[in-house]
């Protein structure tokens, strides 16, 4: 078998491509199993070095929605560095694995290749931050989705079919961005002051998409909701199918203390817990006894910007 290099200019654009020969007894195993694995090698390398991008919605239109803007998705965070139990990161993270390797399965019992995550819990414990911590993980780009900007049903189909593969799609704070009528609230409960205004869109038209036939357009598509108020949320809206799994984001426990911990002050687990004195002890204490969130926790350890004077408030 030989490869040959090969260079080739058309409109004034270099192309490069290979040009592969071998014996016609080769054929079979060159095509079934050589070939693909080219393929997916080279997936893999062009998926690892993609820049992800964070899509919004820009200036409406004259049909009334705006388009998405796109802007590089920086951020940092990643499993590593979250402040979360151990256990429940190996739970997302197996979940998220299991999902990308069924393309196969989800074609044979007729599913759309979508997975649903319900982000839940009180402001400040890490919301945002696991999110970009899965796209970083799955190399996908971020669709962030304002309810708010959407006019109608028709529009929302057309924002939604114009979400490329490989994505997520993220509803922040799906409990207040909207006001759907009468069903979106538990006890059909609605805001006084929106009674007389047409809603923005149905509840039928966001759940036709999550798991309705706008939902087979499309492959390897995550959608996240995030709350702040679960219970202010139709059971419709969390049924397994369209929020397959529900995360629970709680307050900073000792574990993800620790973790901010080295984050911010460089200091690792191991050398917190060889530490004297009592202080994790009390600070366990504190912890467990107190309803403190991730993002206050780190505020406290930005205070200081000398990290070696801060370390010292601890061994």
């Amino acid at each position: 078998m030989d490869v040959s290099a090969l260079q080739a200019s058309t409109d004034g654009n270099s192309r490069r491509s290979f040009e592969l020969t071998f014996e016609k007894r080769h054929k079979e195993t060159i095509l079934s199993s050589y070939i693909p694995f080219i393929q997916d090698r080279a997936k893999e390398l062009i998926t690892k070095e993609r820049v992800l991008k964070m899509y919004t919605l820009g200036r409406r239109s004259s049909r009334g929605y705006g388009s998405w803007d796109a802007i590089n998705l920086e951020h940092p965070s990643t499993f590593a560095t979250l402040a979360m139990e151990a256990e429940q990161k190996m739970a997302i993270m197996a979940d998220l694995d299991r999902f990308l390797g069924r393309k196969e399965f989800y074609k044979r019992v007729g599913r759309a290749w979508k997975r649903g995550y319900l982000l839940y819990g009180p402001p400040g414990t890490g919301k945002s931050s696991l999110v970009a911590a899965m796209a970083n993980y799955l190399k996908f780009d971020v669709y962030d989705l304002q309810l708010s900007n959407v006019a109608a049903d028709s529009d929302l189909r057309d924002l939604l079919l114009g979400i490329g593969n490989r994505s997520i799609l993220v509803i922040e704070d799906i409990d207040c961005s909207i006001h759907l009528p009468d069903r979106l609230l538990v006890g059909g409960e609605t805001s006084s002051k929106n009674s007389n205004t047409k809603p923005l869109f149905t509840l039928s038209g966001l759940l036709n998409f999550v798991d309705g036939l706008w939902s087979s357009c499309g492959d390897e598509r995550v959608i996240i909701f995030t709350t702040n108020h679960v219970e202010k949320l139709d059971p419709a809206l969390l049924r397994p199918g369209r929020m397959d799994m529900h995360i629970h984001m709680s307050y900073c426990t000792f574990h993800g203390f620790k973790i901010l911990a080295e984050n911010y002050l460089g200091i690792s687990e191991t050398d917190l817990d060889r530490c004297h004195g009592g202080v994790l002890a009390e600070i366990e204490r504190l912890i467990v006894g107190t309803e403190v969130t991730s993002a206050e926790v780190a505020e406290e350890f930005m205070k200081d910007e000398d990290y070696s004077v801060t370390s010292h408030l601890f061994c």
